[in-house]
């Protein structure tokens, strides 16, 4: 499978899916993911079944879209968005039943036709806003005097 293919389908199956089987086929045992969210990396193919299935308890309708991809090597760059509706907690935040949209890129590295490691960057501030975690106005966010 070409890389940008693979991490297509890691998205469609593990993320928006929550296939815990997809996760031994497509990730390496060695998996590592850096997102500035998580107090520490994810490491391993547990950690990121407990990590998606997190996700999913607190938004269960999760639809992560996939707009633009640029492969080199065994880099995957891709600029995506994610939906869904806060069901359950997140973030040190109680259900709001507030839905939430929110872009982002990831840089994912492959090794041996397996997801090996991510880089993540995403628009946290904006769904803490979005759930109502984070007033308008607070220092950082769009709209607000310097």
């Amino acid at each position: 499978m070409d890389p940008k293919t693979l991490v297509r389908t890691y998205v469609e199956r593990v993320w928006n899916g929550g296939d815990a089987a997809a996760v031994d086929e497509l990730v390496a045992e060695d998996y590592v993911a850096h997102d500035p969210a998580d107090p520490a990396p994810v490491r391993g193919r547990e950690a990121l079944k407990a990590l998606v299935r997190g996700y999913r308890a607190s938004f269960p309708d999760l639809v992560n879209t996939i707009h633009a991809q640029v492969a080199e090597g065994d880099l995957v760059a891709t600029r995506w968005s994610s939906t869904g509706t806060h069901q359950g907690p997140a973030f040190g935040l109680e259900a709001t039943g507030h839905r939430r949209d929110v872009t982002g890129m990831m840089f994912i590295r492959i090794q041996g036709g397996q997801v090996a490691e991510e880089w993540h960057n995403w628009d946290t501030i904006g769904l803490l806003r979005q759930l109502g975690g984070l007033p308008a106005g607070t220092p950082g966010t769009p709209g607000t005097e310097a």
